[in-house]
């Protein structure tokens, strides 16, 4: 038990590790041409469904953090965000990280109960985990900011689209790709560090 709780302290101060590199250089996101897409639920997912749903809310508040963080000039985005309201860029930011990672490790442990291959779970927990990410973020971030100035005038750079059709546009490619690299990625990197130290078995 000892042990057990001492390699679970170990992955989540490297996770965590991990995740503040990330946060903080260009690892964190893959650059295409004028895509940006963000890898930081992949080390949320992995240690969401090695270590545990707590975990993964554990993970996803650092991440969540280090987002609302770069609202304070790092990121032109959140910075206009944090300029209407802090307090609603900081529910966006945090909150819906925190239940990411929590509800990717929930998931992942009830596909792994049924998964017959014990391999499938793995690539559903790190899809769930970039989808969750899209749908909480993008979903709180209508509820607070859809009626500002800003962003009704995003908007009209867009052609002045209903609220579903400017989620659609806005998340576009980046969303459909960024739940493929984690689903790959985290699928790929849990099964083999699980396989290796004999974790959900």
């Amino acid at each position: 038990m000892k042990n057990k709780r001492t390699l679970k302290m170990v992955q989540m101060a490297i996770l965590i590790a991990v995740l503040l590199v990330m946060s903080y250089t260009p690892l964190g996101y893959l650059k295409i041409g004028l895509l940006s897409i963000s890898l930081l639920s992949i080390p949320v997912v992995i240690g969401a469904m090695l270590v545990g749903p707590a975990a993964g809310a554990v993970l996803g508040a650092v991440f969540g953090l280090t987002s609302f963080a770069q609202c304070f000039g790092a990121d032109a985005f959140g910075a206009a965000l944090l300029s209407i309201n802090p307090f609603l860029t900081f529910l966006v930011c945090v909150p819906t990280r925190t239940l990411m990672g929590f509800l990717a490790g929930v998931i992942f442990r009830g596909v792994h109960r049924i998964d017959k291959t014990k391999t499938v779970s793995y690539f559903v927990g790190g899809l769930s985990g970039a989808v969750l990410n899209t749908v909480f973020f993008m979903g709180l971030l209508m509820v607070c900011f859809w009626n500002t100035d800003y962003i009704q005038g995003l908007n009209q750079t867009m052609g002045g689209l209903g609220l579903w059709a400017f989620l659609i546009a806005f998340v576009g490619i980046n969303g459909v790709v960024e739940a493929i690299v984690a689903c790959a990625a985290g699928g790929i990197i849990s099964k083999a560090v699980s396989k290796a130290l004999r974790i959900n078995e």
